[in-house]
């Protein structure tokens, strides 16, 4: 039987950690939430590999790594107002919830919306919501937001995530349109934004988020 709690702190001292992922309170919820709850049964023993994982919602559970350095990335604080787009099953949101003041996680069906949110409370995470909508449009009626999070590659970045970004807030994702993507940091400043690529990065898009596909005569 797997020892969870060992493997838990495994990936934070071999996987995290090692890629300069130096936040303690960071390091502190990678170490006390529990990835396999998040995880689809079959699934259960890639629970803490240094892989992306797929779920059962056409969703991708982003690599320990990745998802670790966005997060730092970010640079949240214990006041933020978080967007979680893409949730999945609600890890990301687990693990924001407990850097942040508030997380709104958002999934595009009711069953997505119900599994995160039963998630979350079995996982006892008490200041995050999961609400249904769709992806592109963002969440308004619950900004604006000091940070939004990106759980998957999109090839563009929406207009509309920008409109509900605070003074000062930080969007975060993976931009890709091939085999290799970076993560960057937008920072908006009044009626700019400005970006910053962290590092490089690669992971399924998102559905709908693909490149569109050109045409050659």
């Amino acid at each position: 039987m797997t020892d969870f709690s060992a493997a838990r702190d495994a990936m934070v001292e071999s996987q995290i950690r090692t890629s300069d992922v130096t936040d303690l309170a960071l390091l502190a919820a990678f170490r006390t939430t529990p990835r396999e709850l998040f995880v689809p049964t079959a699934r259960k023993a890639l629970s803490y590999s240094d892989r992306h994982i797929e779920t059962d919602e056409g969703r991708t559970m982003l690599a320990p790594r990745d998802l670790a350095k966005m997060i730092q990335a970010a640079d949240i604080q214990n006041t933020d107002v978080v967007l979680d787009l893409g949730c999945g099953r609600g890890y990301s949101t687990a693990i924001l919830a407990q850097l942040a003041e508030t997380v709104v996680g958002v999934e595009t069906d009711e069953t997505a919306v119900a599994r995160a949110t039963e998630l979350l409370v079995d996982a006892d995470v008490s200041n995050a919501a999961v609400v249904q909508g769709d992806l592109k449009s963002g969440a308004a009626e619950h900004g604006p937001f000091d940070v939004i999070f990106v759980g998957g590659a999109v090839s563009a970045v929406h207009q509309p995530w920008f409109k509900q970004l605070a003074n000062g807030g930080r969007l975060v994702c993976i931009t890709q349109n091939g085999p290799i993507g970076r993560v960057s940091v937008f920072t908006k400043s009044d009626s700019a934004v400005g970006e910053r690529i962290a590092f490089d990065a690669s992971a399924p898009y998102l559905p709908g988020f693909e490149p569109k596909a050109e045409f050659v005569f």
